[in-house]
């Protein structure tokens, strides 16, 4: 994997204003995979960063590069909990949560709707988009608004203008590990 498909798809991730992000990438076989997913934890882990399989099909895997730190806070939220909890997920630990929505996405070809709220999306908007059933959204960008569309418009701005500063820093030459903001905890 390159690290140029993790600045592409990861960037606010990286730049600590996202909680995390999920993207496909084609793998040889599964020893490949592990050997890059190793080798980018022990760059990215010491920025508060982490990847994770979170399904392999068809030499294509699905990837969560995620803050830990950001994900506990996240999930702390009295409706991101009530969601998660409807959904059967065991909310112990943040860890617990990534290993039962291992397991959800290892049950169904689908995307279990409560996957926004491990990328750091409002639980307002997980909430109306199961509720709703992806329909009646306010607006649209990297997920569908059913609450604040401002503030939400507001952060997908943040987002695209991320990821292209980040996306031009590589081409120039500023490699990955600099690129990866050390954020341990959420601020």
């Amino acid at each position: 994997m390159s690290e140029e498909l993790v600045v592409k798809h990861c960037s606010p991730t990286l730049a600590g204003i996202k909680t995390g992000n999920i993207f496909s990438c084609r793998f040889e076989d599964e020893d490949d995979m592990k050997t890059s997913i190793r080798s980018l934890n022990r760059m990215l882990l010491k920025k508060g960063i982490r990847i994770l399989p979170l399904r392999h099909q068809k030499k294509r895997t699905l990837l969560y590069v995620f803050r830990p730190g950001f994900l506990a806070k996240d999930l702390s939220n009295d409706m991101a909990g009530r969601i998660l909890e409807e959904r059967g997920y065991t909310l112990e630990t943040p860890e617990k949560c990534v290993v039962s929505l291992i397991k959800r996405l290892e049950e169904s070809a689908d995307f279990p709707h409560e996957i926004g709220l491990f990328l750091g999306y409002p639980p307002e908007d997980v909430c109306g988009f199961i509720e709703n059933k992806a329909e009646d959204y306010k607006c649209i960008g990297y997920w569908k608004v059913y609450g604040d569309e401002e503030k939400a418009k507001e952060i997908f701005a943040k987002y695209k203008k991320c990821t292209e500063i980040y996306c031009d820093c590589f081409k120039k030459g500023i490699t990955l590990d600099k690129l990866a903001v050390e954020k341990k905890k959420f601020n």
